[in-house]
């Protein structure tokens, strides 16, 4: 199974983030052991780095923190049609329907994110990291 892991369960992880970590977190430790093919989208660590940043986290922290994602996951590639692509995308986020666009060419299964609504109009399905870590034990 191939799946897109959006960007605030990467942070659940890397900030931890109390009250998401243990879902998040058995995504994480799941992508590790290869029990699929985890992918983020080219703009999750540009985002992990602002977001550390805004967290008060030092430059050097912030960079580590986006080179870990660059080591753990694959990453979607991005090019200037995708972004196009998303702009009339039904997605209401732009930065979400940047992710679908990214996902539908990158052939992923699943989306797992926190934020399951924010993906209503999506073509892939999304998931809860809780509700992904089950199908995976499921399987």
């Amino acid at each position: 199974m191939r799946a897109l892991v959006d960007t605030n369960v990467i942070l659940d992880v890397l900030l931890n983030r109390e009250a998401f970590l243990p879902a998040s977190a058995d995504v994480w430790i799941a992508n590790e052991q290869k029990l699929f093919e985890g992918f983020v989208s080219a703009i999750t660590p540009v985002n992990v780095y602002y977001v550390a940043r805004s967290s008060k986290r030092d430059k050097v922290t912030a960079r580590s923190l986006a080179a870990t994602v660059l080591e753990v996951f694959q990453i979607c590639p991005l090019s200037v049609a995708e972004l196009r692509a998303a702009v009339p995308s039904p997605v209401s986020d732009y930065e979400d329907a940047v992710q679908v666009i990214q996902s539908l060419a990158a052939q992923v299964d699943v989306i797992v994110t926190r934020d399951v609504k924010d993906f209503a109009n999506s073509p892939i399905r999304a998931v809860t990291p809780a509700e992904f870590v089950k199908e995976l034990q499921d399987k």
